[in-house]
């Protein structure tokens, strides 16, 4: 199900970063968790849609994207949140607890 979490994502940044040329993705621990993170450098979201873009529905495409990204981690304790700048890109942050990875 983890390929359906990036490939969700990487069809995000291509369908509504509109000039993404750049994507990267990471992995550091922050404490007892490892973060996963996903950037682009395409429009970025605005802060109030940080939230909605999670909702079903929610969208411009089929709504299901994002909120099937989170309900899949959400089975193992997995967050994500965006945390990016409208204008500089898309960044979501993926918390995955202690035990749950090996690094």
């Amino acid at each position: 199900m983890l390929e359906k979490v990036f490939y969700n994502l990487l069809d995000n940044s291509i369908r509504h970063g509109k000039h993404v040329s750049n994507m990267r993705i990471s992995a550091s621990r922050e404490g007892d968790n490892l973060l996963v993170v996903w950037e682009d450098n395409g429009e970025g979201v605005a802060d109030e849609d940080k939230d909605l873009i999670f909702e079903r529905g929610y969208g411009n495409n089929t709504g299901f994207g994002l909120f099937l990204v989170r309900e899949i981690l959400a089975l193992t304790d997995i967050s994500i949140r965006e945390t990016g700048t409208r204008g500089k890109g898309a960044r979501f942050e993926i918390s995955v607890p202690r035990g749950a990875y090996r690094y």
